[in-house]
């Protein structure tokens, strides 16, 4: 049975659906784990009062109600959509066109710079919308959502104030991109060669769909670790606690920034990125294109090195 495609691979359609698929996945499961977030956000920003996951949540429902769990829930739905749709979309256009072009090099530079090439559009794309998030998310009084917090930040700041995190935002984003998308290829291309032994090709959608999902744990569980000095760090900027990055970094200490909010970071991350890869293959295989990892057929072909 011949499976029907909506579109080629690699064509304007195909990194149409991609987008797509990256903004909805990306927004639906930043979505759902917004309560543990707007937790994140707050132990970052007063690590004193909120020192643990449980304390901290009791902390939030008993001062501030259940409502305010879910505080910041449209930055997160809207902003991190709009960043999944240009950091995959992206990603895929990125890997072919460098691909194509740098044909003498390894696939792990391809995957490198495809994904930051990636993450920095998609970082200009998120930051307004991570600018009012964090705020609302700390700050009760500061506003309700969206609506009323764009304007009250450019009334007064400006549109310095929406990009006021951008290269923070860029330092915990493109290195956590870079790892992530590099882990999951190399773990995928690992899953199919070394314990399944068998290629992806032959493989049904169902088996490929599960390797994607271990795939994508792999790469978020890693990915966590190596950004989250600079999320820290974020977190600190937007709420006025430092400056600038060195003020931040002499604050919060060096151990500090490795550690704060690192186990609730890797209790959102992991599940946010498997979800997302999980979603987004399977939007592409209802569209009837194979699923994520490794290059196409005729770079495969150039033999590139690992």
């Amino acid at each position: 049975m011949v499976e029907r495609k909506f579109c080629e691979e690699f064509s304007p359609g195909y990194y149409g659906i991609c987008t797509v698929g990256g903004m909805l996945s990306a927004g639906t499961t930043h979505l759902a784990v917004t309560p543990l977030d707007v937790l994140k956000v707050n132990m970052q920003v007063n690590p004193i009062k909120y020192s643990s996951i449980s304390s901290g949540f009791s902390a939030l429902w008993r001062e501030q109600g259940p409502s305010s769990l879910w505080r910041g829930w449209s930055g997160k739905f809207f902003g991190y959509g709009v960043q999944g749709g240009c950091k995959f979309g992206l990603y895929e256009y990125f890997k072919g066109l460098y691909a194509n072009v740098l044909v003498d090099q390894n696939r792990t530079f391809i995957f490198f710079l495809s994904s930051a090439s990636a993450q920095v559009f998609a970082d200009v794309a998120l930051c307004p919308f991570e600018a009012i998030k964090v705020r609302v998310q700390t700050q009760p009084t500061y506003a309700k959502g969206l609506v009323d917090g764009f304007p009250k930040l450019y009334k007064t700041e400006g549109l310095v104030g929406f990009y006021k995190g951008l290269c923070p935002l860029w330092g915990r984003n493109l290195p956590f991109s870079m790892i992530m998308f590099s882990t999951f290829e190399h773990s995928v291309d690992f899953i199919y060669r070394s314990i399944i032994k068998r290629r992806k090709e032959d493989c049904s959608r169902a088996q490929q769909v599960g390797v994607t999902c271990l795939a994508g744990y792999a790469a978020g569980a890693v990915g966590t670790i190596v950004s989250n000095p600079a999320d820290v760090i974020v977190s600190s900027l937007y709420n006025k606690k430092a400056e600038n990055v060195l003020q931040a970094v002499k604050k919060i200490g060096l151990v500090n920034l490795f550690t704060r909010s690192l186990p609730v970071r890797i209790t959102l991350v992991g599940p946010v990125v498997t979800l997302q890869w999980f979603f987004y293959d399977t939007i592409k295989v209802l569209c009837g294109l194979p699923t994520s990892g490794g290059l196409n057929r005729q770079l495969q072909e150039a033999n590139l090195s690992p």
